[in-house]
């Protein structure tokens, strides 16, 4: 059992579980009838994607200092308690679950789902290897 970090709108991968989009905004121009299946997401859980001002930081991201900036008010933003409260839950459901969490992004190391992984380890949360 496992979470797997993912890009949204990528092919599943056998054993993928429940996909949960971890973005601000749903994806344009796709009818809600194809999310799932056209592998966007099953579930989709804002709760903890960037805030949209927090987003647009990470959209305009061209230097590691901008990136340093965006990864701490994105931390900060996952240390509030309903944010906290659903990274345990996720954490706790990866002993017992196979499940995915992503985003849009193209280039995770550059994503919020990079630090999500992160916030995620640190809560004890099994990460399924690629």
């Amino acid at each position: 059992m496992a979470i797997r970090i993912v890009r949204l709108g990528s092919a599943r991968v056998r054993g993928e579980g429940t996909r949960i989009g971890t973005v601000r905004r749903p994806p344009r121009g796709v009818p809600k009838a194809r999310f799932a299946k056209d592998d966007w997401y099953d579930v989709w859980f804002p709760d903890l994607a960037p805030s949209v001002a927090t987003m647009k930081l990470g959209q305009a991201v061209e230097t590691d200092a901008q990136w340093r900036a965006f990864a701490k008010r994105y931390t900060r933003e996952m240390g509030e308690p309903a944010a906290a409260r659903a990274l345990d839950l996720l954490a706790a459901l990866s002993h017992t679950s196979d499940f995915s969490v992503g985003c849009y992004c193209e280039r995770e190391e550059r994503c919020h789902r990079s630090l999500l992984r992160a916030l995620l380890v640190e809560r004890g949360a099994v990460i399924a290897t690629r």
